[in-house]
């Protein structure tokens, strides 16, 4: 008779293995489909991530909040940072306005570079 004790060993191994090697990554508060865009590149990893829902909710880094709030938290970090680079993340069915009106308040917060995320043509 075959032992198998040393397949389940080695099984486990592979388990854990891949349970430590694997990224875990924290998840949006809520589901935003970015735009398509023509550009090529993968977004450069940022320091804040302000996102915009469909329906106009925000979130700045994985904590939904509401205009004001997001206005003074940006602002603040920008006062005790020497650069804060800035992500937006918008829906793609998302008001063009509601956008618009969220890249103002953060001007209006400080934030002098924007990188507006989107998802290239096709993918």
């Amino acid at each position: 008779m075959i032992s198998l004790t040393p397949l389940i060993d080695v099984v486990f191994i592979i388990l854990i293995f891949f349970m430590l090697a694997g990224k875990l990554s924290a998840s949006d508060p809520f589901e935003v489909v970015p735009p398509h865009s023509l550009s090529e590149g993968p977004p450069v990893q940022q320091d804040s991530l302000v996102l915009v829902g469909a329906d106009g909710r925000l979130a700045l880094d994985g904590v939904v909040m509401e205009g004001p709030a997001l206005k003074a938290t940006l602002a603040e970090r920008l006062a005790g940072a020497d650069e804060v680079r800035v992500r937006l993340k918008a829906d793609g069915c998302a008001e063009a306005a509601r956008v618009v009106a969220v890249m103002e308040l953060l001007r209006e917060a400080g934030v002098e570079r924007l990188k507006l995320l989107t998802v290239p043509e096709g993918g």
